[in-house]
């Protein structure tokens, strides 16, 4: 490994470490035992921007999160647990406290979540976007027709698909290229492609969904050559819910002729 790479690697690792909560010097005297093995508070100071007093606290910080122990010497030794380890105690660390929001956020929720969402609402981001997707895939109990590109149909989605399938949802969609259809009718074998009413790719538009009737999403392509995006950032959607909402009722009448067609 070359002095550069060591150098991007130790500060995407301190990175890391204090977006899960480590202080800067924590983090710092941390990624700086990985690579000592181990090393004094002088040791440490040397090579990891850390003034020599400060390292004390840092490893006592580290020692409360299980990642560093300490040999009772003259001067005192301090030694990092591995990466793989570390990165086992991260990752439990962060399902426990997922489970902790979501079961905290589970009891503020009403008990039943209104249906109808009032107005249309915004969603920026492609991430952002593909989460919403995901969500009303994961909730559809009847029917989801879906339009979209292909560089959208990621694997994530095509993987709630196939659970909604095997629940027994109907799935319907276009818009997708030859290759795109191939791969979906090897992974969610119960879908049904159907051809479009416009030529979906000659259009900015991103993807267009429909959920039981009652919840619809649109997005578009930004920013990008020939509608195409140039960040992930560069999608934008609409969504609405609810029998009456607008958007679900625009989109519902737009919809007809597929909604007719498959029944």
């Amino acid at each position: 490994m070359s002095p550069d790479t060591s150098d991007d690697a130790r500060a995407v690792a301190i990175e890391q470490l204090e977006q899960f909560g480590l202080s800067t010097y924590a983090a710092r005297t941390f990624v700086a035992l990985v690579g000592l093995g181990t090393g004094t508070a002088k040791d440490v100071s040397r090579v990891a921007d850390v003034p020599r007093t400060r390292v004390y606290d840092a490893v006592d910080e580290l020692r409360g999160h299980g990642l560093v122990d300490v040999q009772q010497s003259t001067p005192k030794e301090f030694w990092a647990i591995s990466a793989e380890t570390t990165g086992g105690k991260v990752e439990r660390e962060w399902r426990h406290r997922t489970a902790v929001l979501t079961e905290a956020l589970d009891e503020i929720e009403p008990i039943e979540r209104r249906d109808e969402q009032r107005g249309v609402w915004t969603v920026s981001g492609r991430e952002t976007v593909t989460d919403r997707v995901l969500e009303f895939v994961e909730n559809a109990e009847d029917r989801i027709v879906y339009m979209t590109v292909g560089e959208l149909l990621t694997e994530d989605v095509v993987d709630a698909l196939e659970a909604a399938a095997g629940r027994g949802v109907a799935i319907e969609l276009a818009g997708v290229s030859p290759d795109v259809q191939d791969r979906i009718q090897r992974e969610v074998p119960d879908a049904e492609l159907f051809e479009s009413l416009w030529m979906w790719s000659d259009t900015p538009a991103g993807r267009l969904m429909m959920v039981d009737g009652e919840t619809t999403l649109v997005s578009v392509l930004v920013d990008g050559e020939n509608g195409r995006p140039s960040t992930p950032e560069s999608e934008t959607a609409i969504w609405g819910s609810g029998e009456s909402n607008s958007l679900v009722v625009v989109l519902r009448a737009i919809f007809t002729w597929r909604l007719n067609d498959a029944e």
